[in-house]
């Protein structure tokens, strides 16, 4: 409706049928395609090559039922089915006309055709069909339509009538609970190990639907094969789909009978890859026993590339062996193993980080030898998000109030226009009409809040709010530290004269990561404490938002005085909640780390709050010797908020429910909670102090949003289109 320009129209049509269309909105289901940022940063870029008329499909997994629902109960997360395909998907098309076949196991069989050429057949043990289910995703007040296409995997031969013939009647569907259960459910487990073959599945299949699809566009256009990198950029969205680059060299040497050259020289001119992760558990490696068992003819290709790979390496280089080691797709240590991201670096044309820092950190450590190898291949393309849906969609007073003082340009043109709005920040009347908008946005969240929490806020207390996957490296656990800080203060000194904050916390823990869903159970064991205590009533409340989603986010964002962004620096690749607090108008609490330093570098180091060690300092802590409990044993506030979950105040008198929290921070602390406690404390209280000036928040609070511009998903994808995919001719 936004899109089309419609909106209006649809409210007033609605209200004639005495229908709230906001209440309509609430009751669609929300796709669960994703596990968090990536699928909302790829939604962002889908809207931006529409809007920039640009041609696009978002390839993906119809999964039957997505990210995990999250229930709240005694304080810890359960996990619920996300049956969101209940009801059916109005948005969708399928497609009927055409469908792949995808193959899994079996072996292989080489043999030379009539004219002495070397070929290779792969026999399966079983194949799916892979079915397209379509969703148009419209450009902003243009003609454009994309394509969000997604796979669901059938069964080729869904019912096998003789086995039910002869009363086998289970066999007889097994071939459709085997094809069905690929595209099923989204595995949300981070852990390692958890759910490989059905992932590797997952990704195989949705890769050779993919792949099978382009082939299938470019030749109905009648394009010659060899011409593929003329009409298609394939970019490869973290290492997930990079089983492409071997499904690509099969495609063409097995079924279009390509030369290996041939084939390979189209592979590396239409992949790109980019990389969104600096934690060395996220780059994905696939075990060779279950790579052969699932992906032989793969495996067969995988050591041909990396074959003429390491020849390669090996003239460049002679003599360094351990390079080669470092670079080859197997590793041969241990276990053997795929390197998947050695895969994507090799088969693509361009690697790009998704912020500054992270791409340097890239160049430096994670993919260090093949910028050695290859520096011409790396770029950075910083993250955005898209001004559509965050902004005018999402926080539509506040946009309108944009709107009416600098125009409507900065919808679309948002790195030149919205900067226009930076003249407004000493304007008085301005600045009261933006504080009521950011009141009047509190209050909508402290009535959703109340709805899902039983808690009643005040909207005139200071919104600190963090909301992202929850994971040690996000350090939610530093943000409790500062909470229980401030309230054993209160404890001591209720009459503490502290500006009233309202915290809330939001996220989901994957399933099997204990020490996440243990961060959880922590916050809401200190809010039911806390907030039942009178002694601190209407000074602080803590909130743990449960089922966080697109949809919860609409309320969070706009809402949001302070964003909470304090990852440990060089752990994070860039991150996108920071972006979209930012540009509506929330200050930041944040490190050095991954897009805050874009983003402080942006708005103004004055108009950030900064504390932490940098990416430098952690990495010299860590070379000395890390003792976390130098800091606990040196830090009374820090040594009495930790004693105090460890006394069991929280747990009912029970000092072993956050006991592997504790001893994780005091004889571990692998991401330096400890080491940056007390400089985050002193700048919280730098946070208090310009609260204390209503007129100085909001002037800044004016200036972080007319200085976000850079950060629109529009620049991001000019950007990828002009380094990376070679089109030249958008605006």
């Amino acid at each position: 409706m936004l899109n089309l320009g419609l909106t209006d129209q649809f409210r007033e049509a609605l209200k004639l049928l005495n229908l709230d269309m906001g209440h309509i909105l609430q009751a669609e289901e929300e796709p669960g395609l994703g596990n968090g940022g990536l699928g909302r940063l790829a939604a962002c870029y889908m809207d931006s090559l529409s809007t920039l008329n640009v041609p696009a499909i978002g390839y993906g997994i119809r999964y039957e039922f997505g990210i995990f629902d999250q229930l709240i109960r005694n304080g810890e997360q359960v996990e619920i089915t996300d049956n969101w395909l209940r009801n059916g998907n109005p948005w969708e098309i399928r497609q009927i006309d055409f469908m792949c076949k995808v193959k899994f196991g079996g072996r292989t069989e080489s043999y030379f055709d009539e004219d002495d050429v070397f070929h290779v057949r792969w026999i399966p043990d079983f194949e799916v069909k892979g079915i397209a289910f379509d969703t148009p995703v419209p450009g902003y007040r243009n003609e454009a339509v994309n394509l969000l296409r997604l796979w669901k995997s059938e069964a080729i031969e869904p019912f096998d009538f003789r086995s039910f013939n002869e009363g086998n009647y289970t066999a007889a569907v097994n071939n459709k609970i085997l094809a069905e259960t690929i595209t099923k459910v989204l595995y949300p487990n981070d852990e390692p190990e958890a759910g490989k073959k059905l992932r590797l599945m997952q990704q195989y299949f949705f890769v050779s639907c993919s792949l099978q699809d382009v082939i299938r566009i470019h030749r109905v256009k009648g394009f010659p094969l060899e011409k593929l990198q003329d009409s298609f950029a394939l970019q490869l969205n973290d290492t997930h789909p990079s089983i492409a680059v071997a499904e690509l060299m099969r495609l063409l040497l097995d079924e279009h009978d390509f030369t290996w050259d041939a084939a390979w020289k189209i592979t590396c001119a239409v992949f790109g890859y980019t990389n969104h992760t600096l934690l060395p558990e996220a780059l994905e490696r696939w075990p060779m026993d279950l790579f052969k068992e699932l992906l032989p003819r793969h495996l067969e290709i995988i050591f041909e590339i990396n074959h003429h790979f390491l020849e390669e390496v090996k003239n460049k280089y002679p003599g360094n062996n351990d390079l080669l080691s470092r670079v080859s797709i197997i590793d041969e240590s241990g276990q053997r193993s795929i390197r998947m991201a050695n895969l994507a670096s090799i088969g693509s044309h361009a690697i790009n980080g998704v912020s500054a820092l992270h791409t340097e950190l890239l160049k430096q450590d994670v993919l260090r030898d093949f910028d050695l190898i290859w520096p011409a291949k790396f770029f950075n393309v910083t993250n955005g998000v898209t001004p559509r849906r965050w902004m005018q969609l999402y926080n539509p007073e506040m946009a309108d109030l944009i709107t009416e003082h600098i125009g409507d340009g900065w919808i679309t043109r948002m790195e030149t226009e919205l900067i226009k709005l930076e003249k407004f920040a000493d304007d008085g009347a301005f600045l009261q009409k933006w504080k009521q908008v950011k009141l009047n946005n509190k209050k909508h969240l402290a009535d959703q809040l109340l709805v899902h929490t039983g808690v009643i806020l005040h909207p005139e207390s200071l919104f600190d709010i963090q909301v992202k996957r929850i994971h040690e490296y996000k350090r939610q656990h530093l943000n409790l530290l500062h909470v229980i800080t401030l309230y054993n203060r209160l404890r001591k000194d209720p009459f503490l004269n502290i500006v009233p904050r309202t915290f809330v916390f939001g996220g989901k823990a994957a399933p099997g990561y204990y020490m996440a869903k243990l961060i959880i159970k922590l916050v809401n064991a200190v809010a039911d404490k806390m907030n039942k205590d009178l002694d601190v009533a209407g000074k602080v409340k803590l909130v743990f938002y449960p089922d966080y989603n697109v949809k919860k986010s609409e309320w969070v964002y706009r809402a949001a005085d302070l964003s909470e962004q304090i990852s440990t620096a060089g752990k994070e690749a860039s991150g996108t909640g920071n972006m979209k607090f930012s540009m509506n108008g929330a200050l930041t609490i944040g490190t050095l780390d991954g897009a805050n330093v874009e983003i402080r570098e942006a708005v103004g180091a004055e108009n950030f709050f900064l504390f932490g060690l940098t990416t430098k300092e952690v990495y010299e802590l860590r070379s000395r010797g890390y003792d976390p409990n130098w800091y606990y044993q040196s830090n009374a506030e820090l040594k009495e908020a930790i004693d105090l979950i460890a006394s069991g105040f929280f747990s009912g008198g029970d000092g072993s429910v956050f006991r592997p929290l504790i001893d994780s921070l005091l004889y571990h602390d692998p991401y330096l909670v400890l080491a940056d406690y007390a400089d985050y404390i002193k700048c919280q209280e730098r946070v208090e102090e310009v609260f204390r000036d209503p007129d100085r928040w909001a002037r800044m609070s004016v200036l972080n949003v007319a200085r976000m511009g850079y950060f629109s998903s529009d620049r991001a994808i000019r950007e990828y289109c002009h380094k990376v995919w070679s089109i030249f001719d958008v605006e």
